[in-house]
């Protein structure tokens, strides 16, 4: 990941865990000016960060904003490739969209698009998403695995179990679980959805792009009144502010080794462990489909990922895709 001079002078006052760090000393190492330096400081206080300035010593880190910037997230970071390379952005109208550009243009597997806020933010089929300015995390994540294109359909269910994972790591008090086939829910209620896009010849996957959207640091009066009712945040649940680099970091680290994991073996090797944090196996579910409406227990998913639905007269149903409500 290549840093910027700014990004290079918080780096190594981060590392300096709370110790004074000379202007002087920073302006010799990277080979600037004390004046470049001092200009670099002024752009991390406008960001956020705040320092105390002690005569003869240098810049005391005081304060840290939650931000994802990829200096933030790198601090966390445990990973060989997911987030290795990060674009990060304050605005953008959508993280996916600039995802497919730079797939295409040869972006390597792991890379990173994230965003403070998103103006045009959609889930699965189109759907508007909502993503307020610096509360939650927008990203998507390039991923370009050896499988092919039907392999890849039970790819979102992976992506699932990872996030998941990192979330119950960092706070053990919440417990999502998994709507098939892209939501995770906290008690009932939406926190996060996942989008994955494919860019694939006929029997081959290029990439695929794994939009993940979790609603983080939102207070209620932050959701629209149509969502109110049915979306909630980690913070919400969790009863505090939440770090949101340190959770990207952990989820990147999660995806890459699950997908290693799929990769290698499939999804069944994953299988177990979905079901057991799902909150739809066993349940009594309404299916809605382009053609059709049916209803009948969630029975189990296959070796592949589609679900499977016996109805009441005892026939067993596969459901490649489509809306499910729980009943």
């Amino acid at each position: 990941m290549t840093m910027s001079m700014k990004d290079e002078i918080l780096k190594r006052i981060l590392a300096a865990n709370g110790e004074a760090v000379s202007g002087q000393e920073l302006a010799d190492s990277l080979g600037v000016s004390r004046t470049a330096v001092w200009k670099h400081m002024q752009t991390l206080q406008e960001e956020g960060y705040t320092f105390e300035t002690i005569k003869k010593k240098g810049y005391v880190l005081t304060g840290v904003p939650n931000s994802l910037s990829p200096t933030q997230i790198e601090l966390f970071l445990k990973t060989e490739h997911f987030g290795r390379e990060i674009h990060y952005f304050d605005v953008v109208d959508s993280t996916q969209t600039i995802a497919h550009k730079l797939a295409q243009e040869g972006a390597p597997h792991g890379t990173v698009i994230i965003g403070e806020e998103q103006t045009a933010g959609r889930g699965r089929m189109a759907r508007p998403w909502e993503s307020v300015h610096g509360s939650g995390i927008w990203m998507t994540v390039i991923v370009r695995p050896d499988v092919t294109p039907q392999q890849a359909s039970s790819f979102t269910l992976v992506v699932a179990v990872a996030v998941t994972m990192a979330i119950k790591t960092l706070y053990s008090d919440i417990e999502p679980a998994i709507k098939w086939p892209n939501d995770l829910l906290i008690n009932g209620k939406k926190c996060t959805g996942i989008l994955t896009e494919m860019q694939a010849e006929a029997d081959l996957v290029q990439a695929l792009l794994v939009g993940i959207g979790i609603n983080a640091n939102q207070e209620a009066a932050d959701f629209s009144p149509d969502i109110a009712d049915i979306a909630t945040s980690l913070r919400l649940e969790a009863g505090e502010e939440i770090n949101r680099a340190a959770l990207v970091a952990l989820i990147l680290q999660y995806l890459e080794q699950f997908t290693e994991l799929y990769i290698e073996e499939g999804f069944a090797s994953i299988k177990t462990l979905w079901e057991q944090l799902s909150c739809t196996i066993g349940q009594r579910i309404e299916v809605t489909t382009i053609r059709e409406r049916f209803e009948g227990i969630a029975s189990g998913i296959t070796d592949d990922g589609v679900l499977q639905l016996t109805q009441d007269d005892g026939l067993v149903r596969t459901i490649y895709a489509g809306d499910i409500k729980i009943l």
